[in-house]
C-alpha cells in the first residue's frame, strides 16, 4: 500500500474502476440504456433482480427519485439484502437449484419485458437460471457482472455457465475476484470491497441512456421526482397513475 491512508486508498480504487468501465463499458451502457428505452417505448415492462449485495444495485433503481417509474424490483423471499436470518441463508439459497423457476412462473414477467440481472460472480444457480429461464420466456436479459469470475473460479450451475453466458447484454464491472481492493501486511485478508459503487453506477449510466434515448424519440420518459421537493408527490402521482399497468411496487 501507498502512503496515502487507507480510506483514500479505497477512493482511489474505486475512482479508477469508475474510470475503467466508464472507458471499456461505454458501448454496452449504451446498448443497455437503448435496449430499455426501446422496451419502454413498446409497451413493456423493466425489472431488476438482485441477491445479497448485489441486491443493494437493483435497489436503487427501482422507485427511485430521478429514476424510471417503470423499474420493478424481482424479489425473490431470503435472497433480497441481508435481512432473512440467519444472514447465511440467503447465501444458501442462491445456490438451490429450480428456485429461479419457481419465482419467474409467480412473477408478472412476460415476452417483451426486460430483466437487469446482478450478479457479481456470476457462478451461482439462482442467477444463471434466472437468465436462462427468463430468456425462454422471451425476456429480454441485461446481466451486471464481473466476467473475471468466469475464468478464475467454478460455476456453480449443473450446466458449468455463467451468468454472463445467458444475457442479451453483459455489462462487465471489472471488479477483481474477491471483491477487495486493499491489504495490508497486518491484516490477514483483503479488505475494502467496490462492487456497490461501481455496480450502482454503472445502473444509473444505463437508466440515463435510456431516459435521453426515449427524449431523443420524442417520448417523454416516465421519470420520478423527489418527494422532497415542491410539487414532488403531485409529479410522482400523475407518472405512477399513468403507468399503473407497468408498476408493481404499489400494489
Amino acid at each position: 500500500m501507498s502512503d496515502r491512508k487507507p480510506a483514500g486508498q479505497f477512493i482511489d480504487a474505486a475512482i479508477g474502476l469508475l474510470r475503467r468501465v466508464r472507458d471499456e463499458e461505454a458501448d454496452t451502457v449504451e446498448a443497455a440504456g437503448t435496449l430499455l428505452a426501446d422496451t419502454v417505448q413498446d409497451g413493456g415492462r423493466l425489472f431488476a433482480f438482485g441477491a445479497g449485495h448485489s441486491s443493494l444495485a437493483a435497489q436503487d433503481v427501482v422507485y427511485r427519485a430521478g429514476g424510471l417509474a417503470l423499474m420493478n424490483l424481482l424479489a425473490v423471499p431470503g435472497v433480497v439484502g441481508v435481512d432473512v436470518m440467519p444472514a447465511t441463508l440467503g447465501s444458501a439459497l442462491e445456490r438451490v437449484a429450480g428456485l429461479a423457476s419457481v419465482v419467474l412462473d409467480s412473477s408478472p414477467l412476460r415476452e417483451g419485458d426486460a430483466l437487469v440481472i446482478v450478479s457479481l460472480s456470476g457462478r451461482n444457480a439462482l442467477p444463471v437460471e434466472m437468465a436462462l429461464n427468463a430468456r425462454a420466456l422471451g425476456v429480454r436479459v441485461i446481466g451486471v457482472t464481473s466476467v473475471a469470475y468466469a475464468s478464475e473460479t467454478t460455476s456453480r450451475h449443473s450446466s458449468g455457465t455463467f451468468l454472463k453466458d445467458h444475457c442479451d447484454i453483459v455489462l462487465d464491472s471489472k471488479i477483481a475476484v474477491g471483491d477487495a481492493e486493499l491489504t495490508l501486511d497486518t491484516a490477514p485478508v483483503p479488505f475494502a470491497p467496490a462492487s456497490t459503487v461501481v455496480t450502482s453506477a454503472l445502473l444509473q449510466a444505463v437508466m440515463a441512456t435510456a431516459a435521453a434515448a426515449l427524449a431523443d424519440r420524442g417520448i417523454e420518459p416516465p421519470l420520478l421526482r423527489s418527494g422532497n421537493v415542491d410539487g414532488g408527490h403531485e409529479w410522482n402521482g400523475r407518472v405512477l397513475e399513468q403507468y399503473r399497468d407497468r408498476i408493481f411496487y404499489r400494489r
